[in-house]
């Protein structure tokens, strides 16, 4: 199949120092592989370019296909674009399809909300019938994603890059200490506390509730009967949760604190969080997270708030914020991309990017 087919779509196959010893190995008389880009952003093209490059016009036909697709904020049109990829890949005979994408778009719609669907599955299900059939990722917002797809799903850490960055580029690290923003990201804040050897604090207190929760019906009183039939089990009331005010378990006073998390999106959370360390007593504060979402105007709020440095990977385009607040910071995980796209053509094992990678992780 033409490459041209795809219009602005680049195909990226020579490969970078990062890809030339897996190429050079493997059995090219038994299958060749392809890298394509899956849409023209300069994100994404940089990324595939990080990863293999060079332009090629060839047939696809029995090879393995990676196809590189970062999630802009234009969400659904970049799923679109790698839906319709996928599926023409498929129709002119690639032997395997795999994409590599580095943050998958609705992963925090992976559960049941009320009576709500679950889009996270949705999603996986569309990936599967256009042609997929495999999927590289970068810290999926919850681990049971992957039982989501039909095809197996390498769900790979950034964790190793970010501990990395916290040695080598924050001064005086060891009297810093770990700090979970909320109760249910304690597990992935212990898994850095242990590593670093470092303390751990965690935030607790009232959440906000949206309007929507409080007026969608749930609790309106039901339809009075005037049968005098059977009346049914009178099931125990439920209390309702009334959680404290906001408060930090563990100590942050003189302290360096880095708040860990998956995703930074929506920043109000994580400037509160900042604000209460710092009345703590922290004098430093840092933010360490996988995915830089950074929607609406968080740049602004980042650069007004007590956050010092805000480090996140370059999962997801994130120039244009970085331009707007200084306090943004980057780290490359292509490496590890990379190597999980070599390893998969030539058949080898990938239990080398989980080394030392536990199960709460």
């Amino acid at each position: 199949m033409p490459i041209r087919r795809f219009g602005g779509h680049k195909s990226l196959v020579s490969l970078s120092p990062k890809l030339s010893y897996g190429y050079r190995k493997m059995n090219i008389s038994r299958t060749g592989y392809r890298v394509f880009s899956a849409n023209s952003t300069t994100a994404c093209t940089e990324l595939a370019k990080k990863i293999t490059e060079v332009d090629v016009k060839e047939s696809v036909r029995g090879q393995d296909i990676f196809i590189i697709q970062t999630i802009p904020r234009d969400v659904n049109t970049a799923i679109m674009e790698l839906l319709v990829m996928a599926y023409a890949l498929k129709t002119s005979c690639a032997k395997n399809i795999i994409g590599v994408i580095p943050y998958f778009p609705y992963s925090k719609q992976c559960k049941m909300r009320k009576r709500g669907s679950i889009v996270c599955k949705l999603l996986a299900s569309m990936l599967a019938k256009a042609g997929l059939t495999h999927i590289i990722t970068v810290d999926l917002h919850q681990k049971e994603i992957q039982g989501f797809f039909s095809f197996p799903v390498d769900n790979l850490r950034a964790s190793p890059f970010l501990i990395q960055y916290i040695q080598e580029e924050i001064p005086d690290y060891r009297n810093a200490v770990i700090v979970a923003k909320s109760p249910s990201a304690a597990k992935r804040a212990q898994s850095y506390a242990e590593r670093l050897r470092l303390g751990l604090a965690v935030m607790h207190g009232e959440a906000h509730q949206s309007e929507s929760d409080m007026a969608d019906g749930r609790h309106s009183p039901p339809l009075s009967r005037t049968t005098t039939g059977h009346t049914g089990l009178e099931l125990p009331l439920m209390m309702a949760k009334e959680k404290p005010p906001i408060t930090v378990v563990g100590d942050v006073g003189g302290r360096i604190a880095i708040i860990v998390d998956d995703i930074i999106d929506d920043v109000e959370d994580f400037v509160a969080t900042a604000e209460i360390l710092k009345e703590r007593g922290a004098y430093k504060i840092y933010i360490m997270a996988t995915h830089g979402l950074l929607s609406a105007d968080a740049p602004r709020l980042i650069e007004e708030s007590a956050i010092d440095e805000v480090v996140v990977t370059n999962t997801v385009p994130h120039e244009v914020q970085k331009l707007q607040c200084p306090k943004i910071k980057t780290v490359d995980v292509s490496m590890i991309l990379a190597e999980a796209i070599r390893r998969i053509h030539n058949g080898e094992s990938m239990a080398y990017l989980f080394r030392n990678i536990a199960v709460d992780d």
